[in-house]
């Protein structure tokens, strides 16, 4: 089974593409690099190039009898989309869009794709349900969501039947320790810990002190990135069996507040870690944590490090080894 991974050089995509190889299938990876980084792919198939351009990916999809798309492709820094929504919009609607009609031209009618939990906004209850009313505060999310819509017309119209993955917080690293997670700029909270902690950041910024929560501040969901990308695995096996388009959270079920996170991170790299409160950023929640029992008794998946103290962990490996990233 031959399978096109788009964004295959990103974070996640990358950690994907692994797990593929690893159970034998042929893999196709078409990325433009503009966030991922080619030394993360090194056995599959590699294109460079933008999935916009249709006659690129048209080319592509022709030299391989590709069977299914794992999506990854997108812009996905929140408070960048906020200050340029045109890029996000153009970006990964044209881009899914793009996708789609390849994929249609070519007769490949299966699709895995990369959503989030920011299709919620900012929720009332938790843990989350797949059917919470889904209201995006940003850019970002609402390009997911839109897609999502533009998934459901054309399984619709097409055919092309899709499951959506709405992840929560991603983190870690392979644990082989030769990929990880490197954004440029980095704002995820875990790597930005463990920067601080390499002393490449004078500290860690703690954004709100008075949630309602029972230190005051942030809770999120933590997932490994390898249970992320065994869940992938599993939609494209259930797409494959017939199964037809859903959506499904991706989460521990548990969260972890913004002290918890960096106690726990002292307590891995054996130091303690400077921090500095900072007023509360707009449109963060108190709580966000997902209910994953729908992808859990439907696909049967279930997290495999679901520790916080082994995910960060696992970032430390990487962190330590690769101080620069994927950078010499």
């Amino acid at each position: 089974m031959s399978v096109l991974v788009t964004g295959g050089a990103g974070y996640i995509g990358s950690h994907t593409v692994r797990a593929l190889e690893k159970r034998g299938y042929e893999v196709i990876v078409v990325d433009n690099l503009s966030k991922g980084h080619r030394s993360s792919v090194n056995k599959s198939v590699f294109y460079e190039g933008d999935i916009r351009d249709k006659d690129f990916l048209g080319g592509v999809f022709s030299k391989h009898k590709i069977t299914a798309v794992i999506h990854f492709a997108a812009l996905s820094l929140v408070g960048e989309s906020v200050k340029r929504p045109d890029l996000y919009f153009s970006a990964n609607l044209q881009g899914a869009l793009s996708l789609l009609d390849v994929m249609n031209k070519h007769d490949v009618d299966q699709l895995v794709f990369s959503s989030t939990a920011a299709v919620y906004g900012e929720p009332s209850v938790g843990p989350l349900l797949e059917e919470h009313p889904k209201v995006p505060t940003n850019p970002y999310g609402e390009s997911k969501l839109f897609i999502e819509k533009i998934l459901h017309r054309h399984d619709q119209a097409f055919g092309i039947r899709s499951i959506s993955l709405r992840y929560f917080n991603a983190a870690g690293a392979d644990l082989a320790g030769d990929i990880g997670e490197d954004h440029r700029p980095e704002t995820h909270l875990i790597p930005l810990i463990l920067q601080t902690a390499l002393e490449q950041r004078r500290e860690i910024q703690i954004f709100g002190t008075d949630y309602p929560t029972d230190d005051g501040t942030c809770i999120r969901d933590y997932i490994h990135v390898n249970d992320l990308s065994d869940a992938h695995i599993l939609a494209l096996e259930a797409l494959a069996s017939g199964a037809s388009s859903n959506a499904y959270n991706l989460g521990n079920g548990k969260g972890f507040s913004v002290r918890e996170v960096i106690a726990t991170a002292e307590k891995v790299v054996g130091r303690s870690i400077p921090t500095q409160e900072a007023p509360r950023r707009a449109g963060d929640p108190a709580i966000l944590v997902a209910s994953s029992e729908r992808i859990q008794s439907e696909l049967n998946w279930e997290p495999k490090l679901a520790d916080l103290k082994s995910i960060i962990e696992t970032a430390w490996v990487w962190h330590k080894s690769h101080p620069h990233g994927f950078r010499k």
